[in-house]
């Protein structure tokens, strides 16, 4: 009984334990939601499927250089009035006809169309697996975004929440001293509104902070987000020394590592294998073929032949002179079965084979016009190679500015929070021994609340903008695996 009594509590303790970690809401650190997003996110899932699709389309191009191989059968009745293969009349009858076949086909030379098709298919897979990874990258710029956004939501209620804190305290104080009659009862009504204004602004940032939750957990697609949290990691630090770099250096790495350098380098090699099959048409193509078809038949067939008794000579003519006439004998054909289907498709084989030459002399522009096209599009590719360089080059160049900006954003409103709230602490002193009224009291606070503010906003812009130099610089938030 003892026993049993002590197995029963180690079994409540630790189902109570477990049902209190499960209450325990899980809080995702930064990694976790990057990796989540990678691994979950349709946008990306719809990428991966563009990868496969490219995989496919080289296996299709691979068989454009084997050769084509096609069998066939039918089977087919004839019913009404038709010729009667045995005896070459037209009569009312019913007959039956099998035949089968394959024939098989191969392309000896077509203009070099087969092999630029196969090459360019294998650009389009690493240019579909350079946009895959594209997506992820911005994918991850996204969520850091996302998270940087709460935690600056989360320290934004927390202050204010301590202000409401203060506030109420004051408040309660200010109470007893105009109940001591020791300030006007004016200034009790100041700081009650005061109080109510910092609970709309503990409202403000809550709706803030739960919208931020929100955008982040539909960006990770998750289904249940109603517990959604993320830990409080408010570090502001250069871990990688990013700061440190030259921005040449940082772009000659970009140039390096860039994703959409290396698709667009990928697209104009892909044009440029466009306008090698388009060439292509001009030539002219060499084919190879073999045809192989039988056939059998299910009507009599003529076995032999007996004179007509009924009728047993023809007359064929007349002997010159005397009119004499010519007579032959007369004989009907003996009909049997078919032969067996068998031995007719062995005795009624036939095939065919060669070559085939096509020289294209005209088509009305249209080869013209389809290179005409792809030389086009082979332009544009170099101008948005070269556009996409350009690009890289200012952004790194306006990611490295603003992230200095961020940084000395950041130092000078610490600066000022400290100066303001030296200057809060001086005008609560003088409140407190009734040398400075309300109002004066309220705006000394305000700006120290205005400060803390900053000092939130320019520490997360710090941040983030931190991680978009060093995406430049190909360092990701986590490793993504290359397929």
């Amino acid at each position: 009984m003892k026993i049993n009594k002590y197995n029963s509590f180690v079994f409540a303790l630790l189902f109570g334990l477990a049902l209190s970690t499960q209450a325990q809401t899980k809080q995702w650190t930064l990694e976790e939601c990057v990796r989540y997003a990678l691994d979950n996110n349709i946008t990306i899932k719809l990428s991966e499927l563009d990868v496969k699709n490219s995989v496919i389309d080289k296996r299709g191009a691979l068989g454009n250089y084997l050769p084509a191989v096609n069998a066939n059968a039918s089977h087919s009745w004839n019913i009404g009035l038709n010729q009667n293969i045995t005896t070459g009349l037209l009569e009312n009858q019913t007959t039956q006809y099998s035949s089968i076949g394959a024939s098989v086909g191969v392309d000896i030379y077509k203009g070099l169309q087969n092999q630029n098709t196969y090459r360019r298919a294998k650009l389009s897979i690493v240019a579909s697996k350079y946009q895959l990874l594209k997506m992820q990258e911005d994918i991850s710029l996204n969520v850091a975004n996302a998270f940087l956004e709460i935690l600056f939501n989360k320290e934004n209620l927390k202050v204010k929440k301590e202000q409401l804190a203060i506030d109420e305290k004051r408040f309660k104080r200010s109470e007893e001293m105009v109940n001591a009659g020791t300030i006007p009862r004016g200034d009790l009504f100041d700081l009650k509104a005061t109080v109510a204004t910092d609970q709309q602004a503990i409202i403000v940032a809550e709706n803030s902070l739960l919208i931020s939750k929100l955008s982040l957990a539909q960006l990770l697609q998750l289904k249940e987000f109603a517990d959604f949290d993320v830990t409080d990691n408010t570090n502001v630090q250069d871990e990688n020394n990013i700061m440190a770099q030259n921005p040449t250096d940082i772009y000659n790495k970009a140039k390096e590592t860039r994703t959409e350098l290396k698709l667009a380098e990928t697209n104009l090699e892909i044009a440029q294998k466009n306008v090698s099959i388009a060439k292509g048409a001009y030539q002219p193509t060499l084919s190879a073929f073999y045809n192989f078809n039988t056939r059998a038949s299910y009507s009599d067939i003529i076995t032999g032949s007996t004179l007509n008794t009924a009728n047993p000579t023809n007359q064929i003519g007349f002997v010159e002179g005397t009119n004499q006439s010519v007579l032959q004998n007369n004989y009907s054909p003996v009909l049997g079965n078919a032969a067996p289907i068998l031995d007719q498709f062995d005795n009624n084989k036939g095939q065919s084979f060669g070559v085939q030459l096509s020289i294209p002399i005209f088509n009305g522009f249209s080869t013209r016009n389809n290179v005409e096209r792809n030389k086009v599009s082979l332009e544009k590719s170099k101008i948005d190679l070269e556009q996409k360089s350009l690009d890289l080059q200012r952004n790194v160049y306006t990611a490295f500015t603003d992230a200095k900006g961020a940084l000395n954003a950041y130092e000078s409103s610490t600066i000022t929070l400290e100066a303001r709230q030296q200057s809060y602490n001086y005008a609560k002193e003088k409140y407190d021994v009734g040398l400075m009224n309300s109002f004066d009291f309220t705006q000394a606070q305000t700006l120290l609340t205005n400060a803390q503010s900053d000092v939130i906003r320019a520490k997360y812009d710090y941040m983030f903008k931190i991680k978009i130099l060093e995406f430049y610089f190909g360092i990701p938030i986590v490793p993504i695996i290359k397929n």
